[in-house]
């Protein structure tokens, strides 16, 4: 295997592991009524609440979703 190979590889499990993260705090915050849904929709990370729709970057999103579980 040669190194471009292998650094796709390591950015596609870097990718992974931030959408995992992303899906559990938004399933986190969709159980606790805070949102009322989220996922990927055309390269940006949806936020469904009740009076907006958000779409936002996944690290923006990240961000969002951890400051709405903290209050």
């Amino acid at each position: 295997m040669d190194e471009e190979t292998r650094r796709q590889e390591l950015e596609q499990e870097i990718d992974a592991i931030g959408f995992n993260r992303l899906n559990q705090l938004g399933n986190e915050a969709v159980a606790q009524k805070l949102i009322l849904g989220h996922g990927h929709h055309g390269g940006k990370y949806e936020i469904l609440r009740r009076d907006e729709v958000l779409l936002l970057t996944p690290a923006e999103a990240q961000a969002y979703l951890e400051d709405l579980l903290k209050n």
